[in-house]
């Protein structure tokens, strides 16, 4: 007999739990045995007892809370079946960041996919997204409003190419987070000629290393020292957004707040920001490839996690397809940046 959805997947106060496998995908809390998606930290939380990831989001971990954010930590590489309890799970590419994966949880002819945060824009950096059909999707909807439609990935790119050949006496400052978009942003300049160097916060610097000795060519990096700032004249500087309103920002010669997010197709967003070149670059899904996703998996059921999920399910319920926001908390606190 195959099992409802709810079977294997049910909502508690720590997230998502599967109690046929007696985990938890992404928790809130601490728990004993953690299924992560992608190493951002409102996804990846140190103090499990056992976590489950690609080696890629272990190592980010790892980085980011010591190496003894878990007790123990098992590897899972893309694709693999790895029984647990009385499901089966796989970790698919999810196009996210580096390591980032979608999990499959199947059980008696039932395939659920939990996708954690995915894209499936240009990115050089991490694998890209893989479509898998399944009876239940289990969606992010960050963007999930028709007014999110990200422009082509290189325009943007070559707006900012063009901004520092327009203004070669003014620094040009890139507010990125600092897993995954800061990495993508030198990918995709480098893949548009950019061969100068591009200078980093320091911020930014290890993780980007980790990249680098992943084998992603990210070109001439260097780090920006106190004596360096008043030098940077049309130079590329990429840093945390929170970065571009410090005083850190102030020693660059007339230096040009640019922001790389999804969140700039809001115009009114980047002037609030004081952004005054708004690169509408994102690590999610936009509005086009979410429902084109859900179409894809084929699936008769939608859950979605965070973000926009109304809209989306009111979309869903037009197409036939049942839909329901979980409303979980918790999640998207990084979303100003995606």
């Amino acid at each position: 007999m195959t099992p409802r959805a709810e079977e294997l997947l049910t909502l508690t106060l720590q997230g998502l739990y599967c109690p046929a496998g007696d985990f938890h995908i992404d928790p809130l809390r601490p728990v004993s045995r953690a299924l992560v998606t992608h190493g951002h930290a409102d996804h990846a939380r140190p103090g499990h007892a056992h976590v489950l990831a690609t080696s890629q989001t272990l190592d980010i971990m790892a980085l980011r809370y010591g190496e003894t954010h878990a007790q123990t930590t098992q590897a899972a590489a893309y694709g693999e079946a790895i029984r647990i309890g009385d499901v089966s799970v796989r970790f698919i590419p999810a196009g996210h960041v580096l390591g980032s994966a979608q999990i499959v949880i199947e059980r008696g002819g039932l395939r659920l996919v939990v996708t954690g945060d995915y894209k499936r824009g240009e990115d050089p950096t991490c694998a890209a997204f893989e479509c898998v059909p399944c009876d239940v999707f289990i969606s992010e909807a960050t963007f999930g409003l028709p007014v999110f439609r990200h422009p082509p990935i290189r325009d943007e790119i070559a707006k900012l190419i063009a901004s520092t050949q327009l203004f070669p006496d003014r620094a040009h400052l890139v507010g990125a987070y600092a897993l995954g978009k800061a990495q993508r942003m030198i990918a995709l300049l480098r893949a548009q000629g950019y061969d100068r160097p591009i200078w980093l916060h320091g911020a930014l610097e290890k993780l980007s290393d980790y990249y680098v000795a992943q084998g992603i060519d990210l070109g001439p990096l260097r780090k920006v020292a106190a004596a360096d700032r008043a030098t940077l004249a049309g130079e590329i500087v990429i840093c945390p957004p929170s970065a571009m309103q410090d005083r850190w920002s102030r020693k660059f010669p007339d230096p040009i707040a640019c922001f790389a997010s999804g969140w700039m197709r809001v115009r009114a967003r980047a002037r609030q920001k004081g952004v005054e070149l708004p690169l509408v670059v994102s690590d999610h899904a936009d509005w086009d490839d979410l429902i084109a996703t859900i179409r894809e998996t084929g699936a008769g059921e939608v859950w979605l996690t965070h973000g926009e999920a109304d809209a989306l399910a009111h979309w869903c319920a037009g197409e036939g397809i049942a839909a329901r926001p979980l409303n979980l908390l918790g999640y998207g606190e990084e979303e100003a940046q995606s």
